[in-house]
């Protein structure tokens, strides 16, 4: 049985984690933390990590990057493992992550989607056969209530894509600011924020003449539910160190 700790709680995305849990026989959810406590959660919910008095074998996080510190502390401290499903970080906390990793197994994604992340490796092989002769663009969408843009998973999959190249790239967000031609070593990223979008995902290859799309749409957030509680379940009695959907999946 994994016992889990369940951090945004209160959330939609928490509400959706326990439904998946529901469902399954193997896992349970023994606490969950949200400053906003709806009290219709079957299992006690705190407004901090250092009120929980319940043992668990991991922790699923999906509430917001300024609890990342009180997240990580409390992981350290008691060696537990820590599932991280939410987005919006800054360079300073991903280095944080992969610090803290050195002392408890943290499973860090920007997208828990299997299709995301095939899609992912798809588009790393479209760099390694179309080479420099095609320009490369990313456009996501997303609901009109995600605050941060572009999405952590436009960012690796634009991350993913520059790891095939030879030379530095650079993201261009907003060329609407200045007159010049698009250059080769640049892969433009675009944000749609509409309606109740769940997520969508194209990376556009434009060559001479013929274009190539490779996408991905998300129809529900049990979809990302579903792999953080598949992650939660890997990770139990995993060691120190940094984890990923590539070794969940292989």
């Amino acid at each position: 049985m994994t016992n889990i700790i369940l951090t945004g709680a209160c959330g939609k995305m928490g509400k959706v984690i326990q439904s998946v849990v529901d469902a399954r026989e193997n896992c349970n959810i023994v606490a969950g933390v949200d400053k906003y406590n709806d009290n219709l959660s079957p299992f006690p919910v705190y407004s901090s990590l250092r009120e929980v008095k319940e043992e668990a074998d991991v922790i699923i996080d999906f509430s917001n990057p300024s609890l990342l510190d009180e997240l990580l502390d409390y992981a350290t401290k008691n060696n537990t493992a820590l599932v991280i499903a939410t987005t919006g970080f800054d360079e300073c906390q991903k280095k944080k992550i992969v610090d803290s990793s050195k002392q408890c197994p943290i499973f860090f994604t920007y997208n828990m989607s299997i299709g995301i992340n095939l899609l992912a490796s798809l588009a790393k092989k479209a760099v390694a056969v179309l080479g420099n002769d095609f320009d490369i663009e990313i456009i996501e969408q997303h609901h009109n209530q995600k605050i941060d843009a572009p999405s952590g998973t436009a960012l690796m999959l634009a991350d993913a894509i520059s790891e095939e190249f030879d030379k530095p790239m650079k993201y261009e967000y907003d060329r609407h600011s200045k007159r010049e031609k698009r250059t080769k070593d640049e892969i433009g990223i675009h944000s749609i924020r509409g309606g109740t979008i769940v997520g969508e995902h194209s990376i556009l290859f434009a060559g001479r003449d013929e274009n190539i799309t490779l996408s991905h749409s998300a129809r529900s957030k049990e979809v990302f539910a579903v792999g953080a509680v598949n992650a939660a379940q890997f990770m139990c009695g995993k060691t120190p160190g940094m984890y990923d959907m590539g070794e969940l999946v292989k």
